[in-house]
């Protein structure tokens, strides 16, 4: 089973105000010598997930430094993944700054794709948490799904603040909104999908296709999923 897993750690962070001026939000030191993304990247680690990309953006430079090729965590591996840093580039095909969520991975989608992944995992870089992934990917497998998301209960007042989901008995989504004003449930996004590849690279395609889509996982990819 080849899974990669894709972290987007290019958020600017602006409810953080002065810690993140000069750095990404994922680089914002936490207890002492780690940052942010430490979370996610040890996720990886201890789920067996070395075939890693991150996409950057805003004031990479501090987050560079601090992922070194992905020695802390395991990950500098030259023929087995590895952890591997990525940003917009010019080059004979034009890209830019990353509009939303899922153009970010549609821009590096070359990236994704080799290796041949299986399954690939998209993950947030500026969450603090402790997942193991390897239960999330075995249950996509066994429910047969072209993607899974990960969900968490929060109170009910305050789930007009999130992307909320609905379910039916068998956990099939059945309605996603982002920030509803009247919530459906309060199920809300955790920013973790597992997709499977090919259904991924489709979907992508899709939404790179629609003129109408602000290209964001949350507001545009998932939605028509469910619709369809």
């Amino acid at each position: 089973m080849k899974v990669k897993a894709v972290i987007l750690a290019g958020g600017e962070g602006t409810r953080l105000a002065t810690l993140t001026a000069k750095r990404a939000k994922p680089a914002v030191p936490f207890a002492g010598k780690y940052r942010i993304i430490d979370f996610t990247l040890s996720n990886c680690v201890n789920s067996g997930i070395f075939d890693v990309l991150i996409l950057t953006q805003y004031r990479p430079h501090s987050l560079n430094d601090h992922i070194e090729r992905g020695r802390p965590g395991d990950l500098d591996r030259s023929f087995t993944g590895g952890v591997q840093i990525l940003q917009p580039y010019k080059g004979r095909y034009d890209t830019d700054w990353y509009i939303g969520t899922a153009d970010a991975v549609t821009q590096n989608l070359n990236f994704v794709r080799r290796g041949r992944p299986e399954y690939v995992l998209i993950l947030s870089g500026d969450h603090i948490y402790e997942m193991d992934y390897d239960v999330l990917i075995n249950y996509h497998r066994e429910k047969n799904a072209d993607m899974t998301v990960c969900v968490i209960s929060v109170p009910m007042d305050e789930a007009s603040r999130y992307g909320i989901l609905d379910t039916d008995e068998e956990f099939r989504v059945r309605n996603f909104v982002e920030k509803p004003a009247n919530p459906p449930s309060n199920l809300a996004s955790m920013g973790v999908y597992v997709f499977t590849y090919s259904v991924l690279e489709q979907l992508l395609k899709e939404d790179r296709e629609n003129k109408l889509s602000s290209h964001d996982f949350g507001k545009d990819i998932i939605p028509s999923m469910v619709r369809d």
